[in-house]
């Protein structure tokens, strides 16, 4: 009896270790399954977005689409305070602003594997030059030498700028060899870059299709895809965002954000940028190269109004090139909106009002043309309220708008005016919109400016190192620019982005470069 009572507590322990190790077992199951719907979960991840502006291409030594759309990176670039970081270059020095030494990361691989060196580094740099010519002048490069990590640039002069030009998206560092492989016109499709994200389908001036790139040397993005469409009017983009069909929104009208607001899933964020709102003169134009006649429209510009009825809110009126709250912005009142003086100043230029109260020359009406374009949407309205306050002046404004200003300003010369838009300083430093926009080689200077004085005030800036100095030079450069209106300057707008609640661990940022990075996440 001993022994069968010894077998049956013996088959009764053997039973219960068997349903202990099953139950483990189907523990064990579940935990796996629980893992493999986590990781599915973050293999689906994807997002769509909207920009205002359309890419013809992705070119990344011609546009900002790539680097936006986080294909790829630069040697430098940007923290949130403005301050240069190290990007692709993790150390650089310079002991006379003439022989740069730039350490290149290692560890960095293309997105078709390809290993970055410093002749990589060079090769693409060289082909930025070649395909930009205005990188020629804001690079000021003499010579590169490439050995192995180490990238030496020799600039044609002192040169301290050359760290913030290197923050210039038309900068970004590609695989030129992947070029010549692919062709041109599908390397300019499908750019091979540094970047987390690497192009999987391109449809121009509609959308690109991005996918996370494998061994990302800055660690593993959170997003498997996103879709980056192509949109300029700003209604369509703010019904997509309440619709939901896109999660993010840059450039949304600030009429259209109070629904926005209103849905418990979306918000709006309103960021004070480095960008300047402006009307731009051309010089070619006998109408406008009189300087009276640009003071006069100078405060036929209503900026109060512009910040406070178009903008609503989301901007401040604009005194200079430079926000005032920058170091190196300028201290000047800003302009009231004053029609007696405006018809005073015309007067001073040789126009008289006739009968009809229109401001006339030799019996010529003063009637001047401004370009506009719509994937800004507060411009035509701004170019709407300056042609109604100039008319009471005497002064007959004819609106055009375009689909693309860039080129429409580039290949024409008839023009008198245009509404435009730049980041005035994207680095934390003016230089970079003072070369563009005002010497003469500048990418931006399509209204041919020419100030002797402020062009010996860019070159003393360009050779100058230390930084309270840089400050004053760049609040001399903006004084001139002033005083010799060669832009009249309307708001500083703020960076207007509607967001779906679902995405995480990413804000908008003031220089709008970076949008699309790895650390972006959604729920």
């Amino acid at each position: 009896m001993k022994k069968n009572k010894f077998s049956l507590k013996s088959l009764l322990a053997i039973c219960i270790g068997l349903f202990i190790l099953v139950a483990a077992g189907c523990s064990g199951e579940t935990s796996n399954s629980d893992t493999e719907q986590e990781n599915a979960g973050k293999e689906d991840k994807k997002v769509t977005m909207i920009f205002s502006f359309k890419a013809a291409d992705l070119d990344p030594h011609t546009g900002f689409t790539p680097i936006r759309a986080g294909i790829t990176e630069t040697l430098l670039k940007l923290d949130e305070d403005s301050n240069i970081n190290g990007w692709l270059a993790e150390e650089w020095e310079t002991a006379d602003n003439v022989t740069w030494e730039f350490k290149i990361r290692d560890g960095v691989t293309f997105q078709d594997g390809a290993e970055l060196d410093a002749a990589g580094v060079k090769a693409s740099l060289e082909r930025s030059i070649a395909v930009n010519p205005s990188l020629e002048g804001s690079l000021n490069i003499q010579s590169m030498v490439a050995d192995g990590q180490n990238l030496t640039i020799i600039t044609t002069d002192p040169y301290p700028a050359l760290p913030s030009e290197l923050v210039n998206p038309y900068t970004s560092i590609i695989n030129t060899a992947a070029e010549k492989e692919m062709g041109e016109e599908a390397f300019r499709d499908a750019p091979v870059g540094t970047g987390p994200f690497k192009v999987k389908k391109f449809t121009s001036n509609q959308e690109v299709q991005v996918v996370k790139s494998d061994d990302y040397w800055d660690g593993d993005a959170n997003i498997k895809e996103a879709t980056i469409k192509f949109n300029e009017d700003a209604n369509v983009r703010a019904l997509a965002l309440q619709s939901k069909e896109a999660d993010i929104v840059y450039n949304l009208p600030a009429e259209g954000i109070e629904p926005i607001e209103k849905d418990q899933e979306l918000t709006v964020e309103s960021v004070p940028g480095l960008r300047s709102h402006f009307v731009l003169f051309n010089q070619q134009s006998p109408k406008v190269s009189d300087v009276k006649v640009r003071e006069a429209l100078n405060v036929l510009l209503d900026r109060k109004s512009i910040a406070n009825d178009i903008l609503l809110g989301h901007a401040v009126p604009a005194n200079g090139p430079f926000n005032s709250n920058l170091p190196f912005g300028i201290n000047d009142e800003v302009k009231d909106l004053d029609i007696e003086k405006a018809k005073e100043l015309l007067g001073e230029a040789g126009y008289e009002e006739n009968a009809e109260g229109v401001m006339e020359k030799e019996g010529k009406p003063l009637k001047l043309e401004i370009i506009t374009y719509q994937a800004r949407p507060e411009l035509p309205l701004i170019a709407q309220l300056f042609q109604s306050d100039a008319a009471k002046a005497g002064v007959e404004i004819v609106i055009k708008n375009v689909e693309n200003a860039d080129t429409h300003l580039v290949e024409n010369t008839d023009w008198d005016m245009a509404t435009y838009s730049n980041n005035t300083s994207p680095r934390g430093d003016g230089s970079y919109f003072l070369n563009t926009a005002f010497t003469e080689t500048g990418a931006l200077n399509v209204g041919n400016i020419n100030s002797p004085e402020l062009s010996e005030v860019i070159k003393e800036l360009n050779a100058t190192t230390e930084p309270e100095k840089r400050t004053q030079l760049t609040k001399d450069a903006a004084a001139i620019i002033n005083k010799e209106v060669t832009h009249s300057y309307a708001v500083y707008p703020n960076i207007i982005v509607g967001m779906h609640d679902r995405i995480i661990d990413w804000t908008p940022t003031a220089e709008e470069y970076y949008i699309l990075t790895h650390k972006m996440d959604v729920k």
